[in-house]
């Protein structure tokens, strides 16, 4: 994903081969134990439900931590990424003789690992087998990050605005959010374009460690909090560091997130006529849409933002459609062809219950979302959410997402939605 959402995409110089007991190639090549009796022993005298803390080994220097728990539901054994208070699903585990396998359909990604005793051993990967691998190693344990004994020097919970700085001396405001009890803390960095969602780590004395990881790409954080208020730090990954400041302020906000995105002048409305999967070509000026409150959301299956919004928006539907609401996901995704779109969008379709239309908008890129609606003044972020009166015009657009990691921002949002729907509707 962009930079600018905190979820920098992590590439290694070189494919790194799987270590330990079994060299796991792919979904469907699996190095099995030389005999029936073996491969039966292995398989049964491995569980793997339970907590497990991983380690991505992004380079000789730099290792990220994750936690994932492996557990039954409703008969079949899943991956949940663990993040604070997040339990997110990743998808169904598929273990064989000497290997364990997890799609992460989400982010079009797979989970392999080679089973070494009581450690896994694999790689992170594209389904395609393109690109190149990320190497992982994870043992049962309950902590992300490794503690030294050290007690943390204070409380360091609160709002801070947050400047980052990239590397061409651009600079960006942020508010930076964190919740810390004991040596435990957790936080998110809120962006216009939306939140670093669930960040979790450890305080030791002033210094502080933040990571997150929900099958995309992993993030980390580090840096140091000042007695007087101030904070340091730095975003790590394989393409380098990223650094940041901040002080502490309770009050610390972002710009109106209703004035960033508008029409140009002479535009009351967005004219698009786009196909579903099915071929179907939906459009505003549609009778389903006629005299209704229509939601757009400028959203892709890949977006990390995006999940949080369906989330929310999802049941909300559910619930108020009978009121006259009526929502349109225009998607953009990172592969355009048919099949791979397809899967996408119906993944997303069927995780979240969506009961709304979904039409193919067309690459996941900034640039061809505002070709493809010339009515925009700008497009700065996924997901973007307009809304439309009962004439098809449009009333206001609310760039990025505050999602629930962002607490009274997550609140606030919600409070708005709903205050601008109730309003619509009357008139």
């Amino acid at each position: 994903m962009r930079i600018k959402s905190l979820y920098i995409p992590i590439t290694i110089a070189l494919s790194i081969p799987i270590l330990g007991y079994s060299q796991v190639q792919n979904s469907e090549s699996i190095v099995h134990a030389s005999t029936k009796s073996d491969t039966k022993e292995k398989h049964i005298s491995f569980a793997p439900n339970g907590y497990w803390r991983g380690i991505f080994k992004i380079k000789p220097e730099l290792e990220i931590p994750f936690n994932f728990e492996i557990k039954d539901k409703e008969g079949v054994k899943k991956l949940y990424f663990r993040n604070a208070e997040e339990s997110f699903e990743a998808g169904e585990v598929r273990q064989t003789a000497d290997s364990i396998f997890v799609k992460i359909d989400q982010f079009d990604n797979e989970l392999a690992f080679g089973i070494n005793g009581n450690t896994l051993n694999g790689n992170l990967r594209k389904q395609n087998g393109s690109g190149r691998a990320t190497q992982i190693s994870a043992e049962r344990k309950d902590y992300r990050f490794e503690p030294n004994g050290k007690a943390a020097a204070a409380d360091y919970s609160g709002s801070y605005d947050v400047v980052f700085k990239s590397p061409d001396g651009k600079e960006e405001k942020t508010v930076g959010l964190f919740k810390q009890k004991g040596n435990k803390i957790s936080g998110t960095f809120l962006r216009i374009t939306g939140d670093s969602r669930y960040l979790e780590g450890i305080v030791e004395g002033n210094e502080f460690q933040l990571s997150g990881f929900i099958g995309s790409t992993p993030s980390y954080y580090k840096g140091k909090f000042e007695s007087d208020g101030k904070l340091t730090g730095e975003i790590l990954s394989a393409r380098g560091s990223q650094p940041f400041t901040g002080v502490k302020n309770n009050n610390a906000a972002l710009p109106d997130a209703y004035k960033l995105t508008y029409l140009k002048d002479g535009y009351k409305t967005l004219d698009f006529s786009l196909p579903d999967v099915n071929g179907k070509k939906i459009s505003l000026k549609d009778d389903k849409y006629k005299n209704k409150v229509v939601v757009l959301t400028i959203t892709g299956s890949w977006c990390p933002n995006c999940i949080d919004e369906a989330t929310f928006i999802a049941p909300w539907h559910k619930e108020n459609k009978k009121r006259g609401v009526e929502v349109i996901a225009l998607h953009y995704e990172r592969q355009t062809d048919a099949a791979y779109v397809k899967k996408a969008l119906t993944n997303f379709r069927n995780r979240f219950g969506i009961e709304y239309d979904q039409v193919i908008a067309g690459k996941a890129d900034k640039q061809a979302v505002a070709e493809s609606l010339p009515a925009l003044n700008s497009f700065l972020s996924f997901p973007t959410t307009i809304f439309i009166d009962k004439n098809g015009d449009v009333s206001k657009i609310h760039t990025g997402y505050n999602g629930p990691a962002t607490g009274k921002f997550y609140d606030e949002f919600v409070k708005e939605f709903n205050s601008e729907i109730d309003d619509l509707l009357k008139k």
